[in-house]
């Protein structure tokens, strides 16, 4: 028997498929990715939005403002950024900012370095690691504030400046008498340098009094005696001796250029004997003041007092000043840094493979050895984004400079970032000046960011 197929229709088995509610053919797999996206982007939202208020929208508004003048009214195209470069001050923050790129970062790797392969050999590495890391607990405002206090000058408050001042007096022994001075008409001319000398000469078997004022009596050394006794010595026939004294009687009263006995004697005061321009004899003078050339030969001597016992004492170092300033501030930077440097190359170290360290250590290599040829090579992309991420972040260091130093050098240690604040709302008043500013430093930080992007996605594939 024949069976005949309809018109329209295909011999062979037929597979159904099952229907959808309502005629819909939607993959249910795909309607759960679409769910799952729907959902990720309603937790992301928020996020995205506040990178929109908070990032994307100031660097597109101020790329708009850098186009116009300082009011805001007027468009005045590329004049900012041509002012910017004529600017003094602009291109003083430029040199500095490039000291503090080339100069932190390296430094803060290097003692980074050096560090986390010295804690390794350490027996209290923990305790030794939170200890250079605590200072990031700092803030900056609060770490501006405790260097401005170490770096102040008068050593009585800096505590560097008081270090410094007690090494120095340690090696040279301080003037006692900075203020002293003598009266006019008194028989002691000062010559060139600051040195005092007796307008006249003496011969041995002579008294000379050297009489001083300037000098308050509180200020005296401590032993000062009464100058009279000294004075009324009488002198051998070879001995040329005298007393220095402070010519001022506390009270008033007394008669100037004569030691009376209210007055009291200079002590630990140089004094010097001089013939034809030469120093022929030194001594000091004892606690009433009083001193004594003993064996001199005939002849005609002056007395001379050496600038060394009028000298201003040691202050120490400015480190404020015009000179030291960036480098000061340098300083407190690495201080609050270091920490961080040495934790993450220290945790690069401890993925280092230990099998090849001892193994270059059994074929006698030293330990420079090993550290320049096998841990540095190896350490050599943790290095690098080490030293790219401190360059990003000394590129916008703002706080330190700010707070440290003072405003009579402040254009001294400005950077690309306290400029673009001065400039802006430090006086200037100028934000369309102040825009150009900040869109160079984008410019700037930019390429080292893409740069540690790319290195982190690199290592995770």
């Amino acid at each position: 028997m024949t069976t005949v197929t309809p018109p329209g229709t295909t011999s062979g088995p037929r597979t159904a498929k099952s229907a959808r509610p309502g005629g819909s053919n939607t993959d249910p797999r795909r309607s759960a990715r679409r769910r799952l996206r729907i959902i990720a982007v309603a937790f992301v939202l928020p996020a995205l939005l506040l990178l929109g208020a908070l990032v994307v929208y100031p660097v597109v508004f101020s790329v708009g403002r850098s186009f116009f003048d300082a009011s805001g009214t007027r468009f005045v195209g590329g004049e900012n950024y041509s002012e910017m470069f004529r600017d003094p001050a602009t291109l003083k923050a430029i040199r500095n900012s490039t000291i503090w790129v080339v100069v932190a970062p390296t430094l803060l790797t290097g003692l980074g370095l050096i560090l986390a392969v010295l804690v390794e050999k350490v027996r209290w590495a923990t305790a030794f690691k939170l200890l250079l890391f605590m200072p990031m607990a700092v803030s900056f405002l609060a770490a501006g504030i405790i260097f401005r206090l170490a770096y102040e000058e008068d050593p009585d408050k800096g505590v560097l400046n008081a270090t410094a001042v007690g090494v120095h007096d340690a090696f040279q022994d301080a003037s006692s008498y900075p203020t002293a001075r003598a009266r006019e008409g008194q028989g002691l001319t000062k010559a060139a340098g600051g040195s005092y000398r007796t307008a006249e000469t003496a011969s041995p078997g002579s008294t000379v009094n050297l009489g001083l004022v300037g000098v308050q009596p509180k200020d005296l050394p401590a032993g000062a005696k009464n100058a009279l006794p000294g004075a009324n010595r009488e002198a051998d026939r070879d001995e040329l001796h005298g007393v220095v004294y402070l010519d001022f009687a506390p009270g008033g009263g007394g008669k100037q250029g004569a030691v009376d006995k209210a007055e009291s004697g200079l002590p630990q005061m140089r004094v010097e004997a001089v013939r034809d321009g030469k120093t022929v004899a030194t001594t000091t003078t004892a606690a009433d003041g009083s001193y004594r050339f003993q064996d001199l030969a005939p002849g005609s001597y002056a007395i001379r007092l050496p600038a060394a016992n009028f000298a201003e004492p040691y202050e120490g170092i400015s480190w404020l000043g015009p000179a030291l300033v960036t480098p000061a501030i340098i300083g407190a930077y690495l201080w609050i840094w270091t920490g961080f440097a040495m934790v993450l190359i220290g945790a690069g170290l401890s993925t280092l493979p230990r099998e090849m360290l001892e193994a270059a250590r059994m074929d006698g290599a030293t330990e420079w050895q090993v550290f320049r040829k096998i841990t540095v090579p190896l350490l050599a992309p943790v290095l690098t984004v080490v030293f790219v991420t401190l360059v990003i972040n000394v590129m916008k260091v703002f706080d330190l400079v700010y707070i440290i130093a003072p405003g009579p050098v402040q254009e001294e240690a400005t950077v690309l970032a306290t400029q673009m604040w001065l400039v802006s709302f430090g006086g200037g008043n100028n934000q369309g000046l102040g825009s150009a500013l900040g869109v160079l430093l984008l410019l700037l930080v930019v390429p080292a960011m893409v740069f540690n992007v790319r290195r982190f996605r690199r290592s995770q594939s």
